[in-house]
């Protein structure tokens, strides 16, 4: 588990280790500036022996003074540097100010314009030190015009040697949109960076929608905050809001969270009753592949049992696929209610393959009045698109939603037509912000499929797992993928995770499984490569 902050609780936390005494704002400006210059010589390995060229934007905030920073240490490894500022230097903060005047004793400062700079002599490093954390509005005049020029167009593509401090100048650190845009995707013309260094912890922006794109490589400096956080008595400096679900154990106000991985590998009890039972509905003759991929990767990531209900049409169709996964005939919702009196099904999933028909409608009613852990997936979801609150009144909060951008859409449609509004202020609305939306609406999880897939409860708590940076899965654009996560969500709840904590699970093993694969990966491959990803994560059993 990581913690995502936003701009604001990153400056609350360097505000309050100020305020104590334990620490001045130079000193952590002197500690991000020395951070930001061990990343270029460990990116540019050779100049440690022969210095090159560096040109610094500065811009009229903290993110300005670390950039001086930064020109003034190079400076005295050999660098040649130029350094231009935009802004009025007299505007800046103390702490800023104060370190453009050290650099003055060492070079000049030239005024930030397209023009200047297009005149300056080019270099071999580029650092955007101009807004980082502080960008609450879209670049405008002469500074758009500079930086859709540096990010390639109509000029240069600076991506291959631009470090960014905290974020490439017209991203939205909150949302991980550039501001501007109306949309969700990479389109803006800002730069691209080579390598993005932040500081203390990793922002929301840097894992989520634009974000990863702009960012290149993120390395994260630690300035010394981490321990007076935990030091410190105030919680809100101490604890997130959004997490990133990583692999790492953590248990957090004795509520169970993701890194429980080991747990998942092993099983205490020697019965299969003992590790829950899973129902799968299926779709009808010739639409029945579905609902097998999520059986699949309900029985591999540990159910003891799995069922596919099915149309007595398709029983056989399913049959001659099927060995360890069991069947049983549903052809209606009074067929799923009488199924549903063994108590022994402990989670269900509905939706993919089942079709836009009445009767899927009526059986996800029935699945609802049960009461148990149940994944409601594609048709399930698209076929209360119409009327989404008469869904809406119906779930609780042992249920998990998994739509994709579409399917969200349909059942939010206001919020969804939020996120993709032009952003012209910071903070933007983000994806974080519909899916928490969306969950308390529903009342229930919401597992926003994406890139980044985000997983929202309805008290507020959001989790995102970015399949970026080392995490980077674009085989899983693969049709099927979704309806095996919603397979592994199932078989974790069978097996009796709480519903938020299973998302995150199966999120984060869905991934893992595509990674381990690699290209060529058709959805039939996930479930099968569970075991050997469980049997690298796992350890002594946890007790």
């Amino acid at each position: 588990m990581t913690e995502l902050l936003t701009a604001a609780q990153m400056r609350a936390i360097e505000q309050g280790a100020i305020s104590s005494g334990e620490v001045t704002g130079l000193e952590l400006m002197e500690r991000a500036g020395r951070g930001v210059v061990e990343v270029i010589l460990d990116e540019w390995p050779e100049p440690r022996t022969a210095p090159q060229s560096v040109t610094v934007l500065c811009g009229p905030g903290n993110n300005g003074g670390d950039g001086f920073v930064v020109a003034r240490l190079l400076h005295k490894l050999g660098w040649h540097v130029q350094v231009f500022l935009f802004g009025d230097a007299e505007k800046m903060p103390a702490d800023a100010r104060l370190n453009y005047q050290k650099w003055l004793k060492t070079g000049v400062v030239t005024s930030l314009t397209e023009k200047e700079f297009r005149r300056a002599a080019p270099s071999d490093v580029y650092v955007d030190a101009l807004f980082g954390t502080g960008l609450t509005r879209p670049p405008q005049g002469d500074l758009a015009s500079l930086l859709r020029h540096m990010g390639g167009y109509g000029g240069d593509d600076y991506s291959g040697n631009l470090v960014a401090i905290d974020a490439p100048s017209g991203l939205c650190l909150d949302s991980g949109r550039v501001l501007g845009s109306g949309t969700i995707t990479y389109s803006a013309p800002i730069p691209r960076a080579r390598v993005t260094v932040t500081f203390d912890s990793p922002k929301i922006g840097h894992f989520i929608a634009d974000g990863p794109l702009c960012c290149g490589k993120l390395k994260i400096v630690d300035i010394g905050l981490g321990q007076w956080r935990e030091r410190t008595s105030d919680r809100r400096l101490r604890l997130p809001e959004v997490s990133l679900v990583r692999k790492d154990p953590l248990v957090r106000d004795n509520r169970l969270c993701f890194g429980d991985i080991r747990a998942v590998a092993h099983k205490e009890s020697t019965h299969k009753f003992g590790h829950g039972h899973a129902l799968i509905l299926s779709g009808p003759a010739t639409k029945t592949g579905a609902a097998r991929l999520a059986a699949r990767g309900a029985l591999r990531i540990g159910a003891g049992l799995v069922t596919i209900g099915s149309p007595c049409n398709a029983l056989r169709e399913h049959a001659a696929h099927l060995n360890a996964i069991m069947l049983t005939g549903i052809d209606d919702a009074s067929a799923l209610r009488d199924v549903l009196t063994d108590r022994r099904i402990t989670s269900l999933c509905l939706g993919p393959g089942m079709g836009l028909t009445d009767t899927t409608r009526q059986m996800v009613e029935v699945a609802l009045t049960s009461t148990r852990k149940t994944v409601l997936d594609a048709d399930a979801l698209t076929v209360f698109c119409h009327h989404p609150q008469e869904l809406f009144e119906i779930l609780h909060e042992n249920v998990v939603l998994t739509p994709h951008a579409g399917e969200f859409a349909r059942l939010f449609p206001d919020i969804y037509a939020r996120l993709n509004e032009i952003s012209t202020n910071g903070p933007a609305y983000s994806k974080i912000d519909a899916a928490r939306a969306a969950a308390r609406r529903a009342g229930a999880v919401v597992l926003f499929k994406g890139a980044d897939t985000e997983i929202a409860a309805p008290n507020g708590q959001v989790a995102v797992h970015s399949a970026h940076y080392d995490r980077c899965a674009p085989w899983l654009a693969t049709a099927g993928a979704g309806d095996v996560l919603a397979g592994f969500v199932t078989g974790l709840m069978a097996r009796g995770y709480p519903p938020f904590a299973a998302a995150e699970l199966a999120s984060w093993l869905h991934v893992d499984c595509a990674i381990n694969f690699g290209a060529g990966l058709i959805s039939e491959d996930l479930p099968e490569r569970l075991p050997e990803i469980l049997r690298m994560l796992s350890g002594p059993p946890v007790t």
